[in-house]
């Protein structure tokens, strides 16, 4: 695998892009640290990426949202907390 800066990549588009569609991975690094995999597409990767029903994605959301409590009472709390630090 090759590693790019962001720089590289915002820099060398096109050429990167074309890398990508010949079959290379390209890794695309921030400050020295991975961020980002840029590889090739295929429409099976589409097909296995499956979107869960709204209600039931937000289920989940609520639940999770039940288990915890909030650190501030309300938005104005929170802002007045921001401002602060």
């Amino acid at each position: 695998m090759e590693f790019i800066t962001v720089k590289e990549l915002r820099e060398k588009t096109k050429a990167v892009l074309q890398k990508v569609r010949s079959g290379k991975q390209i890794i695309v690094t921030y400050r020295g640290k991975p961020i980002a995999i840029v590889s090739p597409f295929e429409m099976e990767d589409l097909d296995k990426k499956e979107l869960r029903p709204f209600e039931e994605a937000w289920a989940d959301i609520e639940a999770t949202l039940d288990k915890t409590s909030p650190q501030f009472l309300d938005w104005k709390e929170a802002i007045k907390h921001s401002r602060r630090e």
